[in-house]
């Protein structure tokens, strides 16, 4: 039952670490001041068909990437251990002739 209880203590400590660091990116104001001009003038000018279109293909650009470096990260956290003994020393291949 203790093992349990530390294991989800380190997951709510890992999920308040990763909502914090996409708090910071979220709220960043040097985020918002970067804009394209031609994006700019072309979202001004245009419907609000055109907007929405935008903010759409902002979006696909955008969520595949980022999704994938989640699932590889996840892959890379689940697989960190997968070489050390039961002790947690690293595997070491010193019979190599």
């Amino acid at each position: 039952m203790k093992g349990t209880q530390v294991k989800m203590e380190k997951r709510i400590r890992w999920m308040a670490i990763a909502l914090a660091g996409l708090m910071l990116i979220a709220v960043s104001p040097l985020a918002y001041s970067q804009s394209c001009a031609l994006c700019y003038t072309q979202a001004a000018s245009s419907g609000s068909r055109m907007i929405q279109a935008l903010r759409s293909g902002i979006l696909v650009l955008i969520v595949p990437p980022t999704l994938m470096w989640i699932v590889i990260m996840g892959i890379l956290y689940s697989k960190r251990n997968q070489f050390k003994h039961a002790d947690g020393t690293p595997e070491s291949n010193s019979n190599w002739q």
